[in-house]
């Protein structure tokens, strides 16, 4: 018995010893070694339809998620990952089509974002691509358009952490 917990011993520092080398893990997220710095470029609103502030949203949205979620410093430049893009898709559209005029009985608020994500540590890491998200409402979208905003962008910004860090 005592030496099974002496072996203990030696066996589980090294196995932490172990766990800790090459790739960064918290929430899922596998930071590659020797990255330490990110730079989120403002995403350009060029959706058909613009809503004034939804740039500047998503925008602090994605810097937010990846601070939180990361050991990474914002950087205001040339960070070891870059994020660009912009906003290309908002649109409003009947979700479900019922009742006795054949009415919207639901709408839904699309939102798409374009992103170029460079990985400079790891250049195979890096990708372009669309990631399109959307909620859907009873209503007119005036009264709750900040609210669904607000949760479409913390959808997209899952969707572009998880594959920029967590591969996939």
């Amino acid at each position: 018995m005592y030496r099974a917990v002496r072996v203990l011993f030696l066996l589980v520092p090294f196995l932490l010893t172990l766990q800790s080398c090459g790739v960064y893990k918290l929430n899922g997220a596998s930071i590659p070694e020797g990255m330490k710095t990110f730079d989120v470029q403002f995403f350009e609103n060029a959706a058909p339809i613009v809503v004034p502030y939804l740039s500047q949203q998503f925008t602090e949205a994605l810097k937010e998620r990846i601070r939180s979620q990361s050991r990474l410093s914002q950087v205001t430049s040339e960070g070891d990952a870059i994020f660009e893009g912009r906003i290309t898709g908002y649109a409003i559209t009947s979700a479900a089509v019922g009742g006795t005029n054949d009415r919207a009985q639901a709408n839904r608020l699309s939102i798409t974002v374009s992103v170029k994500y460079v990985d400079n540590i790891k250049p195979d890491n890096s990708f372009e691509q669309s990631f399109t998200r959307y909620q859907d409402f009873q209503g007119t979208v005036q009264s709750q358009e900040q609210a669904l905003i607000e949760a479409i962008n913390r959808q997209l910004t899952e969707d572009i952490f998880n594959r920029a860090f967590a591969n996939w």
